[in-house]
């Protein structure tokens, strides 16, 4: 570990990686290239032999290197990869520990893209998924558990009913038989919460989110701890710890506990091919910079707003792990430091026709399908992203007609609660006119 490497989280996001470009401008430079060139026949020769240097980027990129240092650092990890976006992440990431005939255990209350990703692509490959409705209960995942699974996969913050998930407890089920639990941390970020810390084996990250920050590049990161034991789970995990057919060296046997990410690096990313340009790199390391400074002030306007909105009564609810009424607010004590991050769902009453007067009277928060951004942003889930959900489902995951899901920026936190109270304000005239027409 390097004198970069030691500090503080705000010190790290700055100066981790720097250097890793091996160049001199105080910027990290963008290295916008397909190939590097070889200086002699031997250092091509080495490249492929041991992965001396850089032959090709969709292999391997210096920007691309140094905000993964960066990445590997914040999370409290042996090693990150970057990849093409969050969802090519959570891909790769389980593409590295599954194979036809074994099986995932996972929260249902998760992203609907990753849901599709087990429930569709990955059971037409003969990998099963079966999911846990009571997150946190540690006897709920173990019941799941059958010799063929490979995987506990979760959410830090749950999309969308913001659970926050006991991670020491579910990862300490996995350990007890060896299967590693993999986090989407993207709703915390490494500033509010790092699970590896707490026994988590797998971090991914949609980066285009909190970390690049900005809205304006696509990409992903998985953090492997570096924890792999062949001798206690080689038996689960024969690609890894196994030698090839040829008498080569099983990537145990060359990497040790960053066998996974090894594996990743060298046969999944490059094979699947979800590359990510050099230049998205620069964007989200330079996103990083700022970190922690915009999920701060993130988290504190989204108490506020989150506390204004639970007083009003235009709102039937508010589902903020920041607020006591929350189920998971002592565990939101417990593991998020620094704030209660910036995403939630708030219930109006008036059910549909609330929601859509209410969005449409906003102007200072946008209605768009992301988060995590700079600017206040809105969507309604029940006719967007779990649209295709069944409506008992969609209720059992707090998606209701009058839900929202706000995730709350960097603005000033009066002029938020000016534009939601004109949202409510056109939610109640709308409401109120369609009783009055129909008495």
């Amino acid at each position: 570990m390097t004198e970069r490497d030691r500090g503080g989280f705000a010190t790290r996001q700055v100066h981790v990686g720097a250097d890793a470009a091996h160049a001199t401008p105080r910027a990290l430079p963008i290295h916008l290239t397909a190939g590097f060139t070889f200086d002699s026949f031997d250092d091509a020769a080495a490249h492929f032999g041991v992965g001396d240097g850089f032959g090709y980027t969709r292999t391997g990129n210096p920007t691309v290197e140094a905000v993964e240092r960066k990445l590997a650092s914040l999370e409290g990890g042996a090693e990150a990869l970057l990849v093409a976006s969050g969802q090519a992440a959570v891909a790769v990431a389980l593409l590295g520990l599954v194979e036809a005939g074994t099986h995932i255990v996972s929260s249902t209350h998760i992203y609907e893209g990753t849901r599709g990703l087990l429930v569709d692509n990955l059971a037409r490959l003969g990998i099963a998924t079966t999911f846990v409705d009571d997150i946190g209960d540690p006897d709920a995942w173990r019941r799941a558990i059958r010799p063929e699974t490979r995987v506990l996969l979760g959410e830090s913050i749950a999309n969308a009913r913001n659970d926050v998930l006991d991670v020491a407890a579910i990862a300490a089920v996995g350990d007890e038989v060896g299967i590693p639990l993999v986090i989407d941390n993207t709703f915390a970020t490494p500033y509010l919460l790092r699970p590896l810390e707490h026994g988590a084996a797998i971090v991914v990250h949609s980066a285009s989110k909190f970390l690049s920050g900005h809205g304006s590049v696509l990409g992903g990161v998985i953090v492997d701890d570096g924890r792999f034991d062949a001798g206690r789970t080689g038996h689960l995990f024969p690609h890894l710890a196994r030698g090839g057919t040829d008498g080569s060296a099983s990537l145990w046997d060359r990497h040790g506990g960053r066998a996974r990410i090894a594996y990743l690096r060298e046969s999944v990313a490059p094979r699947y091919g979800p590359t990510p340009s050099p230049l998205t790199a620069f964007f989200v390391g330079q996103g990083i910079e700022t970190l922690s400074l915009r999920v701060e002030r993130q988290s504190r306007n989204a108490l506020a707003v989150a506390e204004w909105l639970s007083a009003r009564a235009e709102v039937e609810s508010v589902d903020y792990a920041g607020l006591p009424t929350h189920p998971t607010h002592d565990l939101a004590n417990t593991y998020l430091h620094g704030g209660y991050g910036s995403v939630f769902t708030v219930t109006l009453r008036g059910g549909l026709t609330a929601a859509r007067a209410f969005v449409e009277e906003l102007s200072v928060i946008t209605h768009m399908t992301h988060l995590g951004d700079v600017r206040s942003l809105v969507l309604h889930p029940g006719s967007t992203s779990h649209a295709r959900r069944p409506a008992a489902e969609r209720t059992a995951h707090g998606v209701h007609p009058g839900t929202l899901r706000l995730s709350i920026g960097i603005e000033e936190v009066d002029d938020l609660i000016a534009d939601l109270a004109r949202g409510l304000e056109a939610a109640v005239s709308v409401v109120s006119t369609d009783v009055a027409v129909v008495a």
